[in-house]
């Protein structure tokens, strides 16, 4: 049991204890709970320490730190590590207070879910006067759990702990009303941090839908008894946007008396959360023309077979009468999509592999390589201003950056729900760095001309340069990774004709694209980089997957808890990135031109027809 549950129990067990008795604290340095500790005096009662060993809790010397072990019923159920302290400057009464508050502070090594729940509710700390230090301890292990529970406990196991530790039936009989109080609102700061947090990965859950109705209806039943929850009250109202319907229309009779007297004004949040951000933004969609080539376009998650078709007949420069959309599905199997057909599932996943045929022929267009416009495309690629393309590629990537949760690099390393919409941004995103990877390819393969080739790597040289001035690191890698590959710098004759200066730029560029010493090149440029900044995902998703991989997640069957405080401090790089994004409008509008080129790039995603491609330009010798 929890060390303050354990000292009530203590204490209000005999019912015969008189003034005078006696009763034994197994540690002086554990009790915190002042007044209690002082109206049992005032009673009579004497404290003596006891220095053998208790049944329920034993402390024992780890690594140089202090641990403590709660036991019940002879097995560990929470470990617990001191946290060490700096001694008190100026040897103040305040400085003194300040380092007595540090030497009480306990950081989770391992434990149970429902323990390592009870002791952070235990741990938190409600008065506006809370010492510094204490409440940023305090809210880290929040953040910790909050981002880290998925990990060892279903999102159902959390709400139902959260509903016990709101009622306690166990405690009733034994706190008076400020403790009935005191750990209500816990409950209701704890879920409110929690909905603040996780709200737009939740926002569908039917586990938290009923979680929140059925503690909002407690936490109405309470107002009359506790008055000082209205606060908490409306802060949920805010935060899940419930409905003065739920006020009472769903009371019984008995409720309805109570409730009309608290009724409270009932206000829709005006804050669009992430969510419905991410589902009024375009999404990028790939509609193949060939086997091994396709269009990327940016469409809106709601739309139609007609609307892409339309899109793509304009781009091809064809009447849409004359063209099908095909969905190819995993099986292989082939739909043809009508008009009014949606193309993305709700967790803006596309229906299938999506291609655009001709009815005369049944079979895709005409190979993209043979496209007699080609050498247009070229010299329109040419013409482009080499920063307004380095910001169209910003704006779009920081439209889905900005929507990606922490917890979705945590769902995408552990995978506790593969069919789930968790990592959509995520995988959005990753999507496309592989994508500008590969555009980067086929622009320059595509290129017959030897000196439009080498204006065209000047011009990625420059846009590469730009991205990294704009704190794009994502595309920047993607594009140097893209004139890296093996295709693209085996040109050689290509090469020799870039001048030295941009062959230096390049190599600088690529220096930090140097995965040597676990990418300190790239580590350190991105340490020195103020926020806002797009990281290099999948090195982020590598040192989680590090510290996931090298860390046994389960001690004993006690949740290794150091393990995910790491993996927290690397998730939260997510929200430092994203800080001020919106604020400091980092990239400026891009231009019209620009914008149209960028939403339809004609990509080829077979490594084996770009090697070909590359084999035309510059055969072996």
């Amino acid at each position: 049991m929890s060390w303050d549950c354990g000292l009530r129990h203590m204490f209000s067990a005999p019912p015969s204890l008189q003034p005078g008795s006696m009763c034994i604290v197994h540690d002086k340095e554990e009790v915190s709970r002042l007044e209690m500790v002082q109206r049992l005096a005032k009673d009579g009662c004497r404290f003596l320490q006891n220095h053998s060993k208790g049944l329920q809790r034993t402390s024992e010397p780890v690594q140089s730190d202090e641990a403590v072990r709660v036991q019940e019923r002879g097995r560990s159920v929470l470990v617990l590590r001191r946290m060490a302290s700096q001694p008190a400057r100026g040897g103040g009464k305040r400085e003194e207070e300040e380092e007595a508050v540090r030497n009480r502070r306990f950081t989770v090594v391992s434990g149970t879910p429902e323990k390592i729940l009870d002791h952070l509710l235990n741990d938190l700390k409600l008065e506006e006067d809370q010492v510094a230090t204490e409440g940023k301890d305090t809210d880290t292990l929040l953040d910790d759990f909050l981002l880290t529970y998925p990990v060892f406990m279903s999102t159902s196991d959390l709400c139902q702990a959260l509903l016990g530790h709101y009622c306690c039936k166990r405690c009733r009989e034994k706190e008076d009303a400020k403790e009935a109080l005191e750990r209500k609102q816990k409950v209701a700061y704890l879920v409110s941090q929690w909905m603040l947090l996780c709200k737009d990965l939740l926002r569908e859950d039917e586990h938290v839908k009923v979680f929140m109705k059925t503690l909002y209806h407690y936490m109405l039943d309470d107002l009359y008894e506790h008055p000082a929850l209205q606060r908490d009250l409306k802060e949920l109202q805010k935060l899940y946007q419930l409905h003065r319907r739920h006020t009472v229309e769903e009371y019984s009779p008995q409720r309805k008396s109570k409730a009309l007297s608290h009724q409270l004004s009932l206000k829709e949040n005006g804050v669009l959360s992430r969510a419905t951000h991410r589902q009024t933004k375009e999404v990028p969609c790939h509609v193949y023309i060939t086997m091994d080539s396709y269009l990327s376009m940016r469409t809106h998650p709601g739309a139609v077979a007609q609307d892409l078709l339309q899109a793509v007949a304009e781009r091809m420069g064809v009447s849409q009468c004359e063209l099908v959309l095909v969905a190819v599905t995993y099986p292989g199997g082939r739909l043809l999509l009508q008009p009014h057909d949606t193309l993305f599932s709700p967790s803006l996943q596309p229906v299938g592999r999506l291609h655009v045929c001709r009815k005369d022929l049944g079979e895709v267009l005409n190979p993209f390589t043979e496209n007699s416009k080609l050498q247009q495309r070229t010299a329109h690629m040419l013409s482009l201003n080499t920063w307004n393309v380095a910001v169209a590629f910003s704006n779009i990537d920081w439209s889905i950056f900005d929507s990606i949760h922490e917890q979705e690099l945590i769902y995408f390393t552990f995978r506790r729900h593969s069919n789930g919409n968790q990592t959509v941004a995520l995988e959005l995103l990753l999507q496309r760095f592989n994508e500008i990877q590969l555009w980067v390819m086929t622009e320059v393969l595509v290129c017959t001309a030897l000196c439009q080739r080498v204006q065209l790597i000047k011009k990625f040289i420059k846009i590469a340069s730009h991205c990294k001035a704009q704190r794009n690191l994502h595309c920047f890698f993607a594009i140097v990774m893209g004139l890296n590959t093996a295709a693209v710098s085996r040109l050689s004759q290509t090469w020799e004709k870039i001048p030295g200066k941009f062959k230096r730029l390049f190599s600088e560029l690529e220096s930090i694209t140097d995965p040597s010493l676990n990418h300190k090149a790239y580590r350190d440029t991105f340490k020195k980089m103020k926020a806002p900044k797009i990281p290099f995902l999948p090195l982020l998703l590598k040192d989680i997957t590090f510290i996931h991989e090298g860390n046994r997640t389960f001690h004993d069957n006690l949740v290794n808890f150091e393990k995910l405080h790491m993996i927290a401090d690397t998730v939260r790089l997510i929200r430092q990135c994203q800080k001020d994004h919106l604020a400091n409008d980092m990239s400026p509008k891009t231009s019209a031109d620009v914008r149209a080129y960028m939403d339809n790039l004609h990509i080829i995603d077979n490594q084996q027809t770009l090697f070909e491609l590359s084999h035309r330009l510059e055969p072996r010798t």
